[in-house]
């Protein structure tokens, strides 16, 4: 069932999150859940359709250390580790997806439980959330995709 021409622009953006968590090269878990689209993305929104352009781009992910499950006011990732997205592709013409990675090198010792899209200028886009914390050692590798579908 297809949607009407009102319902396509009344339903708000939506989240998959896709991840995959090896240790020593062998896949241990993986991860393929919806996640949540915060306020700011209206306001983010709004601005790159205006042309207030600068900083607007989702360009980094962030790892953080708060296990709460999301809500729409959230504006923060606790504690991040940030970095750059490996790549952006566009598979529909409603959808942007996001393929990111965290190597043997980074962000070791760190408990992570959340994570997020931020923009350019730091603004949380989108959040997933984990209950149980997975401790990142240097054996431990990630490799996910985010997909956001309008």
């Amino acid at each position: 069932m297809s949607l009407s021409f009102h319902d396509q622009f009344e339903r708000p953006p939506t989240g998959d999150f896709y991840l995959e968590v090896y240790r020593r090269g062998q896949l241990i878990e993986v991860v393929d859940e919806k996640n949540l689209i915060v306020a700011n993305s209206k306001l983010i929104h709004a601005r790159l359709l205006g042309g207030d352009v600068a900083n607007r781009s989702v360009t980094q992910i962030a790892f953080g250390a708060n296990p709460v499950a999301p809500s729409t006011g959230n504006t923060t990732i606790t504690d991040p580790y940030t970095k750059a997205i490996d790549l952006v592709s566009y598979p529909a013409t409603n959808q942007a997806r996001f393929a990111f990675s965290l190597g043997t090198a980074e962000a070791n010792g760190k408990a992570i439980a959340e994570f997020g899209l931020l923009t350019a200028g730091g603004m949380l886009y989108a959040r997933k959330n984990r209950s149980n914390p997975l401790h990142k050692e240097s054996d431990i590798t990630f490799a996910g995709t985010w997909t956001i579908n309008f």
